[in-house]
């Protein structure tokens, strides 16, 4: 067994920040820190991705801060010069309510807010609008740039600034953002009953209700004097003839990263899955092009029936970059990166002998590198990839951990800007200089996290299941006297991680404050360790997982004496929470209490009533119909004989990945056995806790129920 251990501090000697140039105080002795409380992790401010001008001479972003007495969340744009170092950063509060800010190529800065003159009897809507902002974070010429009957919901600049291209919300029959949908077929009435028809694909989807017929769809704009003109073109064309019908972005969580400009304006790339019976079914994510004139566009990658996307074209228009899967239907599949040459068409599958997996692309302003993103051994670091060879190379870019980098934008020069998030703290804004380490550009949490007493973390590897090496981490309070109870953390996906990053949701360092050590254990089909590992829960979902879980679990006691493996609560959402409900009735005798959040509890209920069959289907080996003995051979419900230990179960009522109904299950179980249980049930939250409100009660809720087991009373 191997391991690594680091101090989170939020200060300087955690993320690489100088304390000369952010000036920030002394912090406060060990002891004299009061520890991270949940009010503490819904009220830090948030960070959100930065715009940055062609030139590379500033960067704009975003800050969310929550407010502590109201919990009402805000919006602010900072700009920061990125030419001059130690420059503060300058509030641009002429800009109030923008949002979704990004630099035109002619130098404006684009933004959405509501229009200024809705409408008599209209609400207002978002909209596009464009500022001159100086580096000096000066003002002016600011004007609202579309005027349209419906909200934008998103927007991109073509870099010559002659065009704009924008997605709504609309019928796929419309040729015109502009036309008039207000006869809504699926309401027949007289009653306010939805109809559905089975040729129709996904009813609902993530946490919403389906619009049958409408779509997430894209209208490119010329731009004169910067106002959007006439009444555009649909990138997906008229309906029929070969045409998409589908959303772009993708849904639920497609967003900008889904459209792109051609570089020299007059043609546009985007990602459309096919709508229909078969979307419930399809990972067939596909990058079409449009050429502008309100045709129907070319489906660049109809060969690969697997998903493709994050369209990057070069900025000399040589070559389109994207990620593709292999596998139809496997969501979880290896993303390699694809390069086509665009007068050839020849494409070529440049990273196929690296065994990692490619979250984010962006081409350097030269068009000499690739810079990519990937998870790697609990991090998620950038690599530089040669176009030319594929050859990648892991970026050094932090002092320590590489932790979570996102949001990465190459600038000339060799400078690199980007986010950098840990376990440790907020994510903050860097800028690295000839690929070399990188340099602080914020302070947006680090001055506040320093006032928090720190959490400790140890990384560690052993011998899991089949002998291979998996590796977990041990968070931990810094200044801590006794034994510390343990918390067992079981991650979701299932191919995820709890990997070096920060969470506002499942954070450790916010639980590990309040007196636990909390373990977790990247078992088998987690991300970050190469194709086969992920894919080694396949078909497995009660086996290995569990086998590294109870391995994991008897290493991180064995390395910390510290820790007390005899006080020790479990706790997991999702396939952390069916996780939950397998050790229930698998390892029933280990746990003083466990936490399962939007568990899975009946697999053959589960898949007649969640939403993307896809995954269901590939991690079972088909359909219930069709492989019913292994849906039933890791059914949790199967083994509620053994079921004894007290349980929590939280649920959301929005959540049509894991309904509602399977939380209610399992807590009919506890019931009728009568096993010391709760309920906490959020009427308006999916399969997350996303309100502020509510994830303060998430949390004195846990921290009460594992208090109840772990801390009684003396």
């Amino acid at each position: 067994m191997t391991a690594r251990k680091w101090v989170s501090r939020p200060l300087a000697r955690l993320i690489g920040l100088s304390l000369a140039s952010l000036m920030v105080p002394a912090p406060l002795a060990a002891q004299e820190r009061p520890a991270m409380s949940a009010e503490d992790l819904v009220t830090m401010p948030r960070l959100g991705g930065p715009a940055v001008d062609a030139d590379g001479r500033i960067a704009i972003y975003p800050v969310t801060t929550t407010d502590p007495d109201s919990f009402k969340r805000s919006t602010a744009l900072y700009l920061r010069p990125l030419d001059t170092q130690g420059t503060p950063a300058v509030e641009l509060t002429a800009l109030k309510g923008a949002s979704d800010a990004a630099f035109g190529g002619d130098g404006w800065l684009y933004y959405l807010a509501d229009d200024a003159t809705p409408a008599a009897g209209k609400d207002a809507t978002s909209q596009v609008w464009r500022a001159r902002v100086d580096p000096d974070g000066s003002v002016s010429g600011i004007k609202q740039v579309t005027d349209f009957a419906r909200g934008v919901n998103g927007y991109t600049v073509a870099r010559d600034g002659g065009h704009i291209a924008v997605w709504a919300e609309l019928p796929r029959s419309c040729i015109r953002l502009d036309c008039d949908d207000s006869a809504k077929a699926y309401l027949p009435g007289p009653g306010d009953g939805r109809l559905f028809d089975g040729s129709g694909g996904f009813v609902r989807h993530w946490d919403g209700w389906e619009t049958p017929g409408t779509h997430s769809r894209v209208f490119a704009f010329a731009l004169q004097d910067g106002t959007a003109q006439g009444p555009g073109v649909a990138l997906d064309g008229p309906a029929g003839d070969g045409a998409p019908t589908g959303d772009t972005p993708t849904q639920p969580f497609g967003g900008g990263e889904d459209i792109a400009w051609a570089p020299d304006g007059k043609s546009v790339y985007f990602t459309a899955r096919e709508a229909g019976a078969d979307e419930p079914y399809s990972t067939n994510l596909d990058i079409w092009w449009s050429d502008l004139t309100g045709s129907a566009p070319t489906n660049l990658t109809a060969a690969n029936e697997a998903l493709d996307a994050l369209p990057t074209p070069s900025p000399d228009g040589q070559f389109l970059a994207y990620v593709a899967m292999a596998r139809p239907t496997y969501e979880a599949d290896r993303q390699v990166v694809m390069l086509r040459d665009l007068r050839s068409g020849k494409t070529t599958a440049l990273t196929q002998d690296w065994d990692r997996s490619v979250g984010s692309l962006a081409w350097t302003p030269d068009s000499r590198w690739l810079i990519a993103t990937a998870q790697d051994v609990l991090d998620t670091p950038a690599f530089r990839i040669d176009p030319r060879s594929g050859a990648v190379e892991r970026l050094d870019l932090m002092a320590g951990n590489e932790a979570h980098i996102g949001n990465v934008t190459p600038l000339h020069s060799e400078r690199l800007l980007f986010t950098r998030d840990s376990v440790g703290g907020p994510a903050e804004l860097y800028l690295s200089e000839g690929w070399q380490q990188a340099e602080p550009l914020t302070d947006i949490a680090v001055s506040r996290m320093g006032k928090l007493a720190s959490v400790m973390t140890t990384r560690f590897s052993f011998a899991g299941a089949n002998g291979d090496t998996v590796w977990g981490q041990i968070h931990k309070p810094e200044a801590h006297t006794g034994k510390l109870p343990a918390i067992l953390y079981v991650h979701g996906g299932p191919q995820g991680s709890f990997n070096d990053g920060w969470s506002t949701r499942w954070n450790p360092r916010v639980l590990a404050s309040q007196g636990y050590a909390v373990i977790s254990v990247d078992f088998h089909g987690s991300t970050g360790y190469g194709q086969a590992f992920t894919d080694a829960i396949n078909r497995d979902w009660g086996g290995k997982p569990l086998e590294d879980l109870q391995k994991g679990l008897a290493a991180a006691l064995a390395q910390d004496s510290s820790i007390d493996g005899d006080r020790a609560c479990a706790m997991g959402a999702s396939y952390g929470g069916y996780m939950m409900n397998w050790i229930a009735g698998k390892w029933p005798d280990r746990f003083r209490c466990l936490i399962q959040h939007d568990g899975l509890f009946d697999m053959r209920s589960f898949y007649f009533t969640t939403e993307e069959l896809w995954f269901p289907r590939w991690d079972f080996g088909g359909g219930y119909a069709e492989a019913a003995a292994e849906y039933e051979k890791w059914n949790p419900v199967n083994h509620i004989d053994a079921w004894k230990t007290p349980m929590l179960v939280v649920t959301g009522e929005k959540d049509f990945r894991v309904p509602y109904t399977q939380g209610l299950a399992s807590f009919t179980v506890l019931q009728e056995k009568r096993i010391p249980s709760q309920l906490l049930v959020f009427p308006g939250e999916n399969h997350w806790v996303l309100s502020p409100k509510n994830s303060l009660q998430w949390h004195q809720t846990v921290f009460s129920w594992l208090d109840r087991w772990l801390k009684p009373a003396e």
